[in-house]
């Protein structure tokens, strides 16, 4: 009986696979094919779930089968990260006329990430407070005592680690461990090696044209190589999509979620506002927030979906130069720096959330302006290099509890609703790296309006 109800559901799944296919054989718009997708998932999911419960053989087993699609799509999306960070930071040099453009860049980038981290972190604060969330006792249980226990040991490890030593470890000491992504840094480190390469260019440049002519057009090539990768993995995104949101439906824990439903809307509710300031910010540098979510609802909802910052790069860098007018170099170090600084979700609302529930349970007065200034450097300076993939978030609390003398219990007892959590706090941090783009491409006059405007100007695996 239970072959035939897996068989069953895989044969379900297949069938919305090759509805979705016929979708893009009738050429249907990508982004409505990512929305079906995000709908028939959730329907599908939350089926098997009322059908056969979450943690049923059934379910499992199907699920690991679905896995093949939605973990095999974030694989392909990861698989690009490396070489097109480093193609695109490269390539973004050799498409800077001016020198100064590099500085306005860098500034504006690591300005927004930063800044807007600060402000999350203040969100998630009051989210709090508002939500009486002060001192919460929340309940303890087998799978919660087991997370306690590895955070224990996790932040042991944390401890040793200081901010000086944090900024050293950017810095590769052999480039190739740091391409094979061998480290916890490796993004960031390639990112710092990239921008010298793209420094040394600009340099030869200028003392030997000749060779510089020679590398960009090979770089070009490679470029070119690159991207087509890139568009032939985008154009798998419903279907990647549809099989993520089938195992997020189908093996969430509804009861939890019920047992812990005020931090998860508080969560939410603190996201929310988030957004809602990028969206002031971005009718501040002139751009219609309205417009601009509409273009990015592809890649914002892939980051819901599958929880990877790292995996939302080739869509995010797309999405910003091809559907939002960003310049290229403005969005390549845009989305390049946004996966490991400055994070809003994952290093921003979520620590600043912790700290403020456990604090008071020591004594400390979370409404005093000193512990509220304290928690907002603290979480600011702490965002540097958190990785863009899952388990970012718990190292940034890590840190943020770390420095401020709290104890990490509580990153432990929220554990059955980080999935929930984390898919609100990817978005986020997707949309700030964009932000980031728009504003950087706004303060040195690159940012084309028209391609903002041009309701065919979108992502689409079928045109780009």
């Amino acid at each position: 009986m239970d072959i035939i109800s897996i068989v069953i559901i895989l044969a379900v799944f297949a069938a919305l696979l090759f509805a979705l296919y016929r979708l893009g054989a009738k050429h249907v718009k990508f982004s409505k094919r990512v929305f079906i997708a995000l709908a028939l998932g959730v329907i599908f999911g939350a089926t098997i779930q009322l059908l056969f419960a979450p943690d049923s053989t059934i379910t499992l087993t199907a699920i690991d089968w679905i896995n093949i699609v939605g973990n095999g799509y974030v694989r392909f999306l990861q698989m690009l990260i490396i070489p097109l960070i480093f193609v695109s930071i490269v390539g973004a040099f050799t498409r800077i006329e001016e020198t100064k453009n590099l500085g306005k860049i860098s500034g504006s980038v690591l300005g927004t990430l930063l800044g807007t981290t600060a402000i999350a972190a203040l969100i998630g604060w009051a989210s709090v407070i508002l939500f009486n969330l002060d001192g919460a006792q929340f309940t303890q249980g087998t799978a919660e005592t087991a997370r306690i226990e590895a955070l224990t040991t996790q932040q042991t490890q944390v401890a040793d680690l200081t901010i000086p030593g944090q900024v050293l470890s950017f810095i590769p000491t052999n480039i190739f461990q740091d391409l094979a992504g061998l480290r916890s840094t490796s993004t960031i480190a390639v990112v710092v090696f990239s921008a010298f390469v793209g420094i040394a260019y600009m340099g030869i440049k200028k003392k030997q044209p000749e060779n510089a002519a020679l590398f960009n057009k090979g770089l070009q090539v490679i470029q070119s190589i690159v991207m087509r990768i890139v568009t032939l993995v985008l154009r798998l995104t419903p279907y990647g999509i549809l099989a993520l949101m089938t195992k997020m439906m189908a093996t969430s824990s509804y009861q939890a979620i019920v047992n812990l439903g005020l931090f998860v809307v508080a969560s939410y509710a603190a996201l929310l506002v988030v957004l809602l300031v990028h969206s002031l910010i971005l009718a501040g540098v002139g751009v219609n927030p309205i417009t601009y979510f509409k273009k990015a609802f592809p890649v914002l909802s892939f980051a819901f979906t599958a929880r990877s910052s790292a995996g939302a790069l080739p869509l995010n860098v797309e999405t910003q130069t091809k559907a939002l007018g960003v310049d290229d170099a403005s969005a390549n170090f845009a989305a390049s720096f946004g996966l490991s600084i400055g994070q809003n979700g994952c290093a921003g609302v979520y620590p600043a959330m912790l700290a403020t529930i456990v604090a008071p349970t020591l004594g400390i007065d979370v409404t005093s302006i000193g512990f509220v200034l304290t928690l907002i450097l603290v979480v600011t300076i702490s965002s540097f290099g958190v990785a863009g993939v899952g388990g970012g978030a718990t190292f940034a609390a890590l840190i943020v509890l770390g420095a401020m003398n709290l104890p990490v219990t509580i990153a432990g007892l929220v554990i059955s609703v980080e999935p929930v959590i984390d898919m609100m706090r990817t978005l986020t941090n997707v949309n700030d790296s964009m932000l980031a783009g728009v504003v950087s491409s706004r303060n040195i006059g690159e940012f084309d309006s028209s391609i903002l405007n041009d309701e065919a100007a979108v992502v689409d695996g079928d045109a780009i």
